[in-house]
């Protein structure tokens, strides 16, 4: 009998092990905390088919918009660490912990890091007759005219807030912000002219910068892009400060097992060299970041960084989500 509960006890020990070894024996959800739509939606959805091929599971994509992104990313913090439930979330996780005093997660403490993904750069637009031709004629006409000028913003914490916000703080002024629900309605008002400017995505104004209905004055990358080759970058126009990537990255619920970790971060880092992948992503502008940066500390150090570099600038304006 001593034996037999002894094998018993063997075979028992060995099961998690053995469970842990069969990861993924189900299929994954990957949650995005944005809707449907937009270039969140279809980064993720090009992650969870690439991730898809190389787990050979299913890769689901969850969408659970509201709040900036707050309520999703809560919901992933509270799921099951057993990597069956992953977020993919971009720069607006960084800003929350400002925005948001009553938050029922840490951003920082919640989660278990995978790696960076990719990023997308942004630019300072206005309707196609705005007076300002240049950057430098648009920075001299805000300062000039702070008190009437007005900038759209996607939402509360959207990539377009923080990226007016950062404008702002750069150039000295205040302008008035005017809130929409989405990039798509704010892009529309500011090409009849019902508000003067945007900070966008790249993503979806390319072919409206190239047919001329959309101004480009600034792009906050590091380099000039192919598809927008006479649009100067924030370094050209001397704006470094102005510098802004929507940097994505992939988290799971604290508590994740080491190897199921290690395991996710091996398919993202084979996901990123794939051409394939990198092709998909140059439909939207977007590009895959360098493989050094698909690493758990490089993830928790861009998060850490960028906390630290909003919450002053978010607190200065007096900015305050409910």
């Amino acid at each position: 009998m001593r034996r037999i509960a002894a094998f018993l006890f063997i075979i028992m020990a060995a099961l998690p092990a053995r469970a842990q070894e069969a990861y993924p024996s189900r299929p994954i959800t990957i949650i995005t905390p944005y809707v449907p739509g937009g270039a969140s939606d279809y980064l993720t959805r090009t992650l969870a088919e690439a991730l898809r091929v190389r787990l050979k599971e299913t890769v689901l994509v969850q969408n659970i918009g509201g709040a900036g992104g707050a309520v999703g990313s809560m919901q992933a913090a509270k799921a099951k660490p057993d990597g069956y439930t992953l977020l993919l979330n971009h720069i607006g996780l960084s800003t929350i912990p400002s925005l948001y005093k009553k938050l029922n997660f840490d951003p920082l403490a919640s989660f278990d890091f995978i790696g960076l993904f990719a990023e997308a750069p942004m630019v300072i637009l206005a309707r196609k007759d705005f007076a300002p031709k240049t950057f430098a004629e648009l920075v001299a006409y805000a300062k000039a005219n702070q008190d009437k000028l007005t900038i759209a913003s996607a939402g509360m914490g959207s990539a377009t807030h923080l990226c007016g916000m950062l404008f702002q703080e750069a150039i000295g002024v205040s302008l008035t912000m005017v809130q929409y629900k989405g990039a798509g309605p704010a892009v529309i008002d500011v090409r009849s002219g019902q508000v003067d400017l945007i900070c966008d995505l790249t993503t979806v104004n390319s072919g409206l910068i190239r047919s001329g209905d959309l101004r480009a004055y600034v792009l906050t990358a590091p380099q000039r892009m192919d598809t927008l080759p006479d649009v100067p970058t924030v370094t050209e126009v001397g704006m470094p400060n102005l510098a802004l990537g929507v940097w994505f990255g992939l988290y799971a619920p604290l508590g994740t097992p080491k190897p199921i970790l290690d395991r996710l971060n091996a398919a993202l880092r084979d996901v990123m060299q794939d051409k394939t992948v990198a092709a998909q992503l140059d439909k939207i502008e977007t590009y895959l970041l360098p493989l050094d940066q698909a690493t758990p500390e490089a993830l928790r150090h861009k998060l850490a960084s960028q906390i630290a570099l909003w919450r002053p600038i978010i607190e200065k304006a007096g900015v305050q989500a409910e």
